[in-house]
């Protein structure tokens, strides 16, 4: 008997800042598009991935993402229908992760620069065993 397999994995970067909505009742959804680049012996070119997140990977995507950010995403690709404001009827394909892990550095644009911390003080001399031996010792 055959199995299905509905997934999809990308790495690639964001297009624009992620777009964070909240349902009624409170779960967080964010949409935001990925520019995954290809190429062949002929050419080259990029596609666009469109991404849809739910719950807590859509607050933390909304929260750590943003423009130029490199991503690795995965999840199952889902055709959606829905009208336009004429009234036309519309389909979008897109990918409803499941995962996301961020790529790349802080140089790359994930996260804020903040200043270095200061150094914690430190601890006061505690006596320890070693503090006996003579400085002696021949090896």
């Amino acid at each position: 008997m055959a199995t299905d397999l509905n997934l999809c994995q990308f790495i690639g970067r964001l297009g624009k800042d992620p777009e964070t909505r909240y349902m009624t009742g409170g779960d967080a959804v964010v949409n935001f598009s990925v520019a995954v680049g290809w190429k062949s012996k002929e050419k080259e070119g990029t596609e666009w991935v469109r991404c849809t997140a739910f719950g807590k990977l859509a607050e933390i995507c909304g929260q750590y993402l943003k423009k130029g950010s490199q991503v690795y995403v995965a999840g199952r690709m889902a055709t959606r229908k829905w009208q336009d404001k004429d009234g036309q009827d519309r389909y979008t394909t897109e990918i409803t992760l499941d995962r996301m892990q961020i790529l790349g550095s802080r140089q790359d644009g994930e996260g804020a620069t903040a200043a270095p911390e200061k150094p914690a003080a430190k601890p006061a001399a505690r006596q320890n065993a070693f503090d006996d031996f003579e400085d002696d010792i021949p090896f």
